[in-house]
């Protein structure tokens, strides 16, 4: 399963590296005028921004007006909780392929007053009717992802609605105001996003009525409205999370699953909550780096951490062959524990206590060969009884959020119900078909999630907000802003600018196993000795160049309080502040 197949497969999007470009009207002497598009500029663009510094408030996110949005929530008043609502809300209008109201969330939050942290599960469950039994019936091995039988309830207006009134200041309809009337009145597209709407309106007809109007992909420059989605976001913002889950929204969701051969039911929609949770640690060279538990992969980061903690890191070379060799290895590792162990706690018995522990990280690091790449490589035993968006925000008092949302694949199922203005995600692709397999698939329950979200403190104090998106990619990309910071002395800003290494081929939570090791995908800006070293020690190189992640971040200094904040250059975002 590879996150944004979608677009793999139409030659758009992320994955095809810019491939749409803008050309208005011819002008005198063949001059190509407006926002034409080097797409090779663009993806070779530099990546050294300066890193933002402001006092009473921040927003990154990865899309400029959504960040804005955002910071104007802030100055009328609203709290960070408040302005990462508003720009998740406007991130669906802005970037629809990556997120939106029909996929999940995942928060962790600093409250101020509190001096704690809480986490926040806002993803969704399978449909009671679908079950194993079904699915051998229909002859599958495997679930389709462009299918409603991938739909699982879709959990972000659950979460919105949660935040909100718990630790909200303003009302949820305050909240949503700019993505309401971005949708309706529509906005220009940014230069990436505009080339996730590439792809033939054939493949995804439930979604060109909404994303091709007129028939055609809107390019770089062209507005774009959505008032289907307009409408939508109006009827939660009068009345609620019940207008998602019990009103006419429902009722079209149930219907389009119908049609195609789906088996989600309104009491699926209506039974769905939100979960509050505890957020899990582990201390890294003297900082608590929390993520969110099981049914996500969060604690992968935590177990990656464990295991190099081992290493002396801060004396290498960043992006070394040594350093990298050590990280893929530690990658293995935990990569091996999550496709055996990671699942919904309430279904099956997940060892995280264990898993996050030091001990069991001392162990597995005991592994790692730092002259040779394994080629294969063991889940640990325990004793047992048997396109994504992340954004981050803080407000003048102290509070800071990080927040995931996401639809799975790129436009998640591909299929919008009719009149919604959005996709169905297909995070229940991620169950497995095995029914020895924790992850199996089990109606009501949550599938595993990549979708992870993150929190550095330090003697109980907040430090740092951030998340890096990109499916199985994500705590590879945790890990690697970690070291950046801790081991290697980078601002927030520099830390997402460092080129990242992606290994590939892991064994996986829907069955699939590592072979031969797997591989290493780089991006621009790794020499190729460090290749040439790292294939070597026996990694195997791809020839292709990647672009992995995108990656928000807000750092925290008190006395007077201060933010910094850090937005990838991969993506067209921003952090702003005032």
């Amino acid at each position: 399963m590879k996150r944004r197949d979608f677009f793999s497969v139409a030659g758009s999007g992320a994955a095809a590296l810019l491939a749409a470009a803008y050309a208005g009207p011819a002008h005198g002497g063949g001059a190509r005028p407006g926002p034409f598009l080097d797409l090779k500029r663009l993806a070779d663009r530099n990546r050294d921004r300066s890193t933002v510094v402001c006092q009473h408030g921040m927003v990154c996110a990865s899309q400029p007006l959504a960040a804005m949005a955002g910071i104007d929530i802030l100055k009328r008043g609203g709290n960070c909780v408040d302005a990462a609502i508003c720009a998740n809300a406007m991130l669906g209008v802005t970037e629809a392929a990556s997120n939106g109201m029909g996929g999940d969330l995942f928060a962790i939050l600093w409250v101020e007053q509190d001096q704690k942290l809480y986490g926040l599960n806002a993803s969704g469950r399978s449909p009671k009717a679908w079950t194993l039994k079904q699915a051998k019936k229909l002859n599958l091995d495997e679930i389709p992802s462009r299918s409603p039988l991938a739909w699982s309830v879709p959990g972000c207006v659950s979460g919105w609605a949660a935040l909100n009134e718990r630790f909200g200041s303003l009302k949820l309809g305050e909240c949503l105001e700019a993505a309401i009337t971005h949708a309706r009145d529509g906005f220009p597209l940014s230069p990436i996003i505009s080339t996730y709407f590439d792809w033939p309106s054939e493949m995804a007809p439930h979604m060109a009525a909404v994303y091709h109007p007129g028939g055609q992909a809107p390019k770089y420059g062209d507005i774009f409205k959505n008032p289907m989605l307009a409408r939508s976001l109006e009827s939660v913002a009068k009345e609620g999370a019940a207008a998602f889950y019990e009103g006419w929204i429902a009722e079209a969701i149930v219907k389009k699953s119908q049609e195609l051969g789906g088996f989600m039911a309104l009491e699926d929609l209506k039974s769905h909550t939100a979960t509050w949770v505890d957020p899990v640690s582990t201390n890294y060279r003297g900082w608590d780096v929390w993520e969110i538990p099981p049914n996500g992969q969060g604690i992968s980061a935590l177990q990656m951490l464990n295991i190099l903690e081992g290493f002396e890191l801060g004396g290498l070379a960043p992006n070394s062959a040594e350093h990298l060799h050590l990280f893929v290895e530690a990658k293995k590792l935990a990569y091996e524990d999550r496709a055996k162990y990671y699942a919904d706690p309430e279904f099956a018995d997940v060892p995280v206590e264990w898993l996050i522990s030091k001990e069991y990280g001392k162990q597995r690091a005991q592994l790692i060969d730092p002259e040779k790449a394994s080629v294969t490589v063991g889940h640990g035993d325990p004793e047992l009884d048997s396109d994504t968006i992340y954004l981050t925000a803080a407000d003048g008092a102290g509070n800071m959020i990080s927040l995931i949302q996401s639809n799975y694949s790129g436009y998640g199922s591909t299929i919008c119900p009719d009149g919604v203005g959005f996709p169905i995600q297909n995070r229940g692709e991620a169950f497995s078909l095995d029914k020895k397999h924790r992850n199996r698939l089990e109606p009501g329950k949550r599938p595993f999630h990549t979708i992870i979200p993150a929190f550095m403190t330090r003697d109980g104090k907040p430090v740092m907000s951030f998340g890096v998106m990109g499916g199985d990619f994500q705590p590879q990309g945790h890990v690697q802003i970690v070291m950046n910071m801790i081991d290697f002395g980078m601002s927030p800003q520099q830390a997402g600018d460092q080129p990242r290494l992606e290994h590939t081929g892991s064994s996986n939570p829907w069955g699939g196993k590592m072979e031969a090791g797997g591989s290493l995908v780089f991006e621009h800006g790794f020499s190729d000795a460090v290749k040439v070293q790292l294939a070597q020690l026996g990694h195997r190189i791809k020839k292709e160049v990647g672009a992995h992640g995108g990656y928000q971040a807000i750092w925290r200094e008190d006395d007077p309080l201060r933010y910094f904040g850090g937005s990838d250059p991969r993506k067209d975002g921003a952090a702003l502040g005032y």
